[in-house]
């Protein structure tokens, strides 16, 4: 197994989280302190999506904002908030379907259930709304298709090709996804998922005492679910967009004998440094349901208490100073490869070195061919007999007394350099690469073009005057 080692100063470190991507292995009790003493979150992942261990900086207990949370599955307050979260979070699908995918009938859709939410008398009215547009959306975005190295097109199975279902065939479930994107979203949302617990339990909050979205369960942290549903439309418009426009590489991936697919270590490792961008378009909505249950306590009608603080978003402080509450945030860039074989190349580039000479030579070889059809010779053969005729019929005394071979090579030849390939091509009637020679002076041209020429650059035009 590949082990990856680093160290860290004590002082001026500048470390705010540490993943953890490992099955096995040790940290010791001196490492955890130091992490707690620098505020910094320590995160055990697993590659399957799941969240093994995570501890990180929490804030000082509020019990009456505890006592509302403990009530709002069943109070006024819960239902205000699951009716926002699901929907900004019904919003957000609409807009990838409409905007993304152009499917105006699967957006109309989505939209009429989140028109449905403010009607909705209790939280499991919510959930039904939230589930029967989701599979709207998830079988909308199930046929997109996945952008592969050519390289790998030809090794990897039917099913990869796509986005594919949602739901996995061998868990029923979320879990044990078989496609790459499935597998790279599990993922994916187990770091947004363990942001989301670290804004949270950074509030006050207790994470597994949910609004009533998702039902409490000893293994899973019901509020930090509850709070993430937003930002879930605008983690898998990234992974959307990063499938259709960079091609996934075959060696990120394996499949094991039950046909569930894992993510390379290396492939968690760069996928981990999303986690702080996730962790910021979390914030303002743990904020916002820490301040809605704030409001609800008898704290809040005191005039003397002071309204809690936004310590992740910083709200307060942008206020204060005339900046915007929330500023744009945008998901990093995916890593660019190669379309044929999947190498790591410039943002610039299409294709590696090698792929592009490997292009360039194949493009040779068609054209050689090509060249030799029936087709293609009867055409040269035709315009080589046009030329033919034409130098035939042209008499020296056509051509002006001042427009000698020296004023060409002196004075219309290098004017030639700012010319476009397609006029000397078009004024000429020769082919895209004589007229490139042309341009760049390894050929001189027959007498009978140098007028032609002498116009392109304007000399004609200045020897007339």
């Amino acid at each position: 197994m590949k082990r990856r080692t680093f160290r860290l100063p004590r002082v001026g470190s500048r470390l705010k989280r540490l993943v953890c991507i490992s099955d096995d292995g040790y940290v010791s009790l001196s490492a955890l302190s130091w992490l707690s003493d620098i505020d910094a979150s320590f995160i055990l992942l697993d590659r399957r999506g799941k969240v093994r261990f995570m501890t990180g900086p929490s804030a000082s207990t509020d019990s009456q904002i505890r006592r509302v949370q403990a009530l709002a599955a069943s109070s006024v307050v819960g239902l205000e908030i699951c009716r926002t979260l699901i929907d900004a979070k019904l919003q957000g699908q609409e807009r990838v379907i409409r905007e993304q995918f152009d499917e105006p009938t699967t957006a109309d859709t989505i939209a009429r259930f989140r028109e449905k939410l403010s009607s909705a008398e209790n939280v499991e009215r919510v959930r039904i709304f939230e589930a029967l547009a989701a599979i709207s959306y998830f079988k909308a975005i199930s046929d997109v298709e996945v952008l592969w190295s050519k390289l790998d097109r030809r090794k990897i199975p039917a099913h990869w090709l796509t986005v594919g279902a949602r739901q996995s065939p061998l868990s029923g479930g979320l879990r044990s996804a078989v496609t790459p994107f499935h597998a790279i979203l599990n993922f994916c949302a187990a770091l947004l998922e363990s942001s989301t617990r670290l804004a949270v339990s950074g509030l006050g909050l207790l994470p597994d005492l949910g609004l009533g979205l998702h039902t409490d369960n000893p293994h899973r942290d019901s509020l930090v679910f509850d709070v993430l549903e937003p930002v879930r439309p605008d983690l898998e418009s990234w992974l959307l967009r990063w499938i259709t426009n960079e091609p996934l590489r075959r060696t990120d991936f394996f499949e094991m004998t039950t046909g569930c697919v894992r993510l390379k270590s290396d492939f968690c490792a760069r996928m981990s440094e999303i986690a702080p961008t996730l962790g910021k378009l979390v914030s303002p909505w743990a904020e916002y349901v820490q301040s809605t249950l704030w409001q609800s306590t008898s704290s809040a009608k005191s005039t003397w208490q002071r309204i809690p603080a936004t310590r992740l978003t910083q709200q307060h402080r942008r206020e204060a100073r005339g900046q915007a509450s929330f500023p744009a945030i945008e998901m990093p860039k995916p890593a660019h490869v190669c379309r044929d074989c999947g190498s790591p190349i410039r943002s610039n580039k299409k294709l590696c070195s090698n792929c592009a000479k490997q292009a360039t030579r194949k493009n040779f070889r068609v054209g050689r061919k090509s060249a030799r059809q029936p087709e293609s010779l009867a055409k040269r053969s035709a315009t080589q007999r046009r030329h033919k005729h034409a130098i035939q019929n042209w008499k020296p005394s056509d051509l002006p007394g001042w427009l000698t071979r020296d004023l060409y090579v002196k004075q219309v030849q290098p004017a030639l350099v700012g010319i476009a390939k397609s006029r000397i091509r078009s004024a000429l009637g020769v082919s895209e690469p004589y007229s490139s020679d042309i341009r760049a002076g390894k050929r001189i041209p027959h007498a009978r073009h140098w007028q032609a020429l002498a116009r392109l650059v304007a000399i004609y035009t200045k020897r007339i005057e």
